[in-house]
């Protein structure tokens, strides 16, 4: 499906110089001089290398249509992470770099994902928004930082550091944003 170029959202897939790429970042650019275009950072889906290209409004892309397709979770080997499809029953193994570093640290036991494919070639996983994980490990409030809000460093079960208001304690379920790795609020039971 043909779009404009000033149309590119992160996360968009796109055929360009004939590979894929996904949208990293977006920035709109209006320079002093010249016309308006839009700054996008772009990794290839397959070899995951970077490519920083400016697209005016005027010049169409190729947005790529992806079919996506419910898989459960079962288990990470070391270099290969397995899935069910949640329709046939039917096992599927993705190797370590389809699955961004940053996202398979959240995977759990039995989590639904969204698996996409182009052209039946799996080429990327689509976490939950959120995960709930709890707290192993959280530093002691440092007195005096009321003033400010002040978030403090605690280890989530899964081994990743995150910033965490002071009133969460070791033991504490929290809800994590896959995406970024950030904080959001307490579990609720």
């Amino acid at each position: 499906m043909k779009i404009d170029g000033n149309e590119i959202r992160p996360g968009n897939v796109i055929e360009h110089q004939n590979r894929l790429w996904r949208a990293v970042k977006t920035q709109h650019v209006k320079p002093g001089k010249g016309g308006a275009f839009l700054q996008v950072e772009l990794k290839d889906i397959r070899d995951g290398t970077k490519l920083n290209e400016r697209f005016r409004s005027a010049e169409t892309v190729e947005r790529v249509r992806l079919d996506q397709k419910e898989y459960q979770f079962l288990f990470s080997d070391g270099t290969s992470h397995t899935f069910m499809d949640q329709e046939n029953f039917e096992q599927v193994t993705l190797d370590e770099n389809i699955i961004e570093a940053d996202q398979s640290r959240f995977l759990q036991d039995g989590m639904v994902v969204q698996i996409e494919s182009y052209e039946e070639e799996p080429i990327g996983v689509e976490l939950p928004e959120r995960v709930t994980l709890e707290i192993v490990e959280a530093d002691p409030v440092v007195k005096g930082q009321t003033a400010t809000s002040s978030y403090k460093p605690a280890t989530l079960e899964n081994g990743v550091r995150i910033q965490v208001p002071p009133h969460v304690e070791a033991g504490t379920a929290v809800v994590v944003n896959t995406a970024d790795a950030t904080y959001v609020e307490r579990a609720r039971d």
